[in-house]
């Protein structure tokens, strides 16, 4: 498939207006059927218009969290955005390929490069950053995982020298409550309707000078002081809250695994 082919299915006119209405009409409802979502910030995102490319970055800790984010923005830009998803994965399976890209726009992301065939490698190489040269807004984790605990991770930098190098902004999103709603290794989200929050902060810029950990540390703080002002505002825990129980969750199951692995002495 020749390169200009390869793009064009990121900005068709026929795959966006396909796209916003499966996203509106059926993604949408499910998600917002299942969930009690509050949506805040989106004033921010007027300075946004229909051509600019950007970045989206948010924490990542459920499956929830892609349709929420696509679920949340004004039409005109979640039509257009694409999201990496991996390609050993998603991309291995053409029902798999197809379902992912009429509803989020993905892009294929290498996890395990060694398994892949080279010729595709290649051609994904730096894939996302031809995607923001054609003007595509992208979703990014920095995280480059969902949190099992709900408390945030580092970043990797790359969203981060993505901006910088393609001169295009970072817009932070926090999800709020969304871990609590579908808990890392349980087969299924709870039930009622349980509240969760979307919070979009203003488009970020690089400093002159700035180096990429730099500003994606920078990044990560706005993504902080997004989740725990609404956090805080809902009597929902904090990172700092979310960190500490993690911490002590592994404490425990740490001292329950030295015991299990300690001899226990017997009377002679």
């Amino acid at each position: 498939m020749s390169q200009p082919a390869f793009f064009d299915r990121y900005r068709n006119q026929i795959n966006k207006v396909a796209r916003s209405s499966v996203q509106m009409l059926l993604m949408k409802p499910a998600i917002w059927g299942i969930l009690n979502v509050d949506v805040q910030g989106v004033e921010h995102l007027e300075t946004l218009d229909s051509q600019t490319a950007f970045i989206l970055v948010a924490n990542h800790t459920s499956h929830f969290d892609t349709p929420l984010l696509f679920g949340s923005l004004p039409i005109r830009l979640g039509s257009r955005m694409a999201t990496g998803a991996a390609a050993d994965y998603f991309f291995a399976h053409w029902y798999l390929a197809g379902s992912t890209s009429l509803f989020f726009n993905t892009f294929p992301v290498e996890r395990r490069s060694q398994d892949a065939n080279a010729s595709d490698v290649r051609r994904r190489q730096g894939l996302a950053g031809r995607l923001l040269g054609k003007e595509v807004p992208l979703l990014i984790y920095p995280e480059g995982t969902r949190s099992r605990t709900g408390a945030m991770g580092p970043f990797h930098p790359g969203s981060a020298a993505l901006c910088i190098s393609h001169v295009v902004p970072a817009v932070p999103a926090a999800l709020v409550g969304v871990s609590a709603a579908w808990p890392a290794g349980t087969p299924r989200w709870k039930s009622g309707r349980p509240p969760v929050h979307v919070v979009f902060g203003p488009p970020m810029w690089p400093n002159q000078g700035e180096t990429a950990t730099q500003f994606s540390n920078r990044i990560r703080d706005a993504v902080i002081q997004l989740h725990d002002s609404t956090a805080t505002a809902y009597g929902m825990p904090t990172q700092a809250e979310l960190r500490a129980r993690a911490d002590i969750a592994a404490a425990i199951e740490q001292q329950a695994t030295d015991e299990k692995d300690t001899p226990v002495d017997s009377e002679n």
